[in-house]
């Protein structure tokens, strides 16, 4: 058998372990070096090197080099368009074949991994007809048949060139999604973070300590206040302000579904375990594995799920609707009720013992009845939040229209405020929400009528006071609630917050 018939057998024999490689689920760097070691084992060709085009420059970079010893470099070396051996290849867009480097006045020998006494051949690697994305470049061990030596080397690059065209492809769109992902956590942590929650009372700075304090621990919570209060907003701050806010977060209504749709919906199913049962489904707690599952609701469950649900907290395990098998979680629970636990548990309507399991730690909601201060600030929350959902339309809130709003009980709390906000947004022809405006809404109108000196108590005397002493007597009458007080004097909440502040009054907490 002649050189030639056993150089086309060998080069044959390295094109089909190429293509295996480039075939293997493995990424672009691992496929080169696993290429260039091809090209030496079994090829003869030493000192393999290849460079890739920087996706956002005309450099090339080296991506991966083989010396001549087997042993891999990752020298960071950069070539330019023209610049030496590999930027002439680079710029030509054609194959070089150089018979001594020796002898060649344009190599640089940035690497310093090639035989000057042997030959040297580089191909450029070509996307398309026109497109260059790298170099394949490398050394026989003799000067033989260089022609051919080059025709193999080229036919490597074009094998090459398809895997780099489409990994490269498959590794922008993970970019792009890594990036879409963390720009979605960003977000998430904006919009369910502490600035999206409104309040500057005290009983509200006692929430946000605890939920500051809980988001610490991987503990059970309680979130308990009237419907409206904003616990599904507390829930959200705990999770993505905690240690897991990398996991899921899974919500769940308990009142929206009956015991055995609930059970199924927490814990999941097997196929064929009830009818319409056609495939293995998995439950809520299983989703939000080393996450956090959100329960609202939960004094609307019955005692007979209550124990099932008692073994998921203690235990942390279950088992699906139908199945056998005992599957085991890492869940931060969160649970929310309006009712009150204490007297359901008294009258038996609740488990005791899932009580005490459910109240490691309590955070009660103020309803906004009792905290009448916050109301500017929810307002111009709300009010921007409901610009945003309809296109930016710019929304103003008069002062005469919080004074209103401050002279609401609110039985529907922080719901009931918002949707009264949003039909005085839409009832605004100009974007200016003012007294009239709040008065179309459907306040009725002895809540909102009452303006003027008349409005104050009639017991109330401020004869013979000055500024000072006014402050403080409403202050007294009210146990000390601004918002009450300003209603004594006449006053925006504002306006007494200044008073307080300027005339340097310490306020006493009830």
């Amino acid at each position: 058998m002649d050189e030639r018939t056993q150089l086309i057998e060998r080069e044959l024999d390295a094109l089909y372990q190429v293509s295996q490689v480039l075939n293997r689920p493995l990424g672009l760097k691992e496929k080169l070096e696993a290429i260039l070691e091809i090209l030496q084992e079994c090829a003869d060709m030493r000192s393999g090197m290849l460079a890739l085009r920087e996706q956002e420059s005309d450099a090339f970079e080296v991506c991966s080099v083989l010396r001549s010893d087997g042993v891999e470099t990752r020298k960071p070396v950069r070539y330019e368009p023209g610049e030496g051996l590999i930027g002439t290849i680079l710029d030509a867009g054609r194959t070089i074949v150089v018979e001594c480097i020796a002898d060649e006045p344009r190599f640089l020998g940035k690497l310093g991994l090639y035989d000057p006494t042997l030959p040297f051949i580089g191909s450029p690697i070509r996307v398309g007809d026109d497109e260059v994305v790298g170099v394949l470049a490398a050394q026989p061990v003799d000067a033989k048949l260089l022609d051919a030596r080059a025709r193999f080397l080229e036919m490597v690059a074009n094998l090459i060139a398809q895997s780099v065209g489409l990994l490269r492809s498959m590794e922008q769109k993970q970019l792009d999604l890594v990036a879409e992902r963390d720009q979605l956590k960003q977000s998430l942590r904006r919009n369910y973070g502490f600035d999206n929650i409104v309040g500057r009372t005290p009983a509200m700075l006692r929430v946000f300590e605890l939920v500051r304090q809980v988001a610490k621990w991987n503990t059970t919570v309680l979130i308990r206040g009237e419907s409206g209060t904003g616990k599904e907003a507390i829930a959200n701050a705990i999770h993505y302000n905690s240690a897991c806010a990398g996991g899921p977060f899974v919500k769940l209504n308990c009142a929206a579904l009956p015991d055995n749709l609930l059970e199924s919906e927490l814990f999941g199913h097997e196929k064929g375990a009830f009818s319409g049962a056609i495939s293995q489904r998995k439950g809520r707690f299983e989703l939000a594995n080393h996450g956090t599952i959100f329960l609202d609701e939960i004094g609307e469950t019955s005692p007979t799920f209550q124990a099932k649900l008692l073994r998921i907290i203690q235990e942390g395990e279950f088992d699906r609707v139908g199945g056998t098998q005992t599957l085991k979680v890492q869940v931060r629970i969160i649970a929310a009720t309006n009712r009150n636990l204490e007297e359901e548990v008294e009258a038996g309507r609740f488990r005791e013992d899932l009580y005490y399991r459910l109240n490691v730690m309590p955070i009660f909601m103020p309803a906004l009845r009792e905290r009448l201060e916050d109301i500017p600030d929810l307002a111009d929350f709300l009010l921007k939040r409901i610009s945003q959902q309809q296109g930016g339309r710019p929304l103003i809130i008069k002062e005469s229209a919080i004074r209103l709003l401050m002279r609401h009980d609110w039985p529907g709390n922080v719901r009931e405020l918002e949707n009264c906000l949003e039909r005085a947004a839409i009832m605004s022809p100009d974007g200016i929400i003012d007294r009239d405006v709040i008065a179309m809404t459907g306040l009725e109108d002895d809540e909102i009528s009452v303006t003027g000196p008349a409005a104050r108590t009639p017991e109330f005397n401020l004869e013979g006071m000055d500024e000072r002493e006014q402050v403080i007597a409403a202050l007294e009458q009210t146990g000390w609630v601004q918002a009450k007080a300003a209603r004594l004097l006449n006053m925006t909440p504002r306006q007494i917050a200044y008073r307080v502040r300027t005339l340097n009054i310490k306020m006493k907490r009830i």
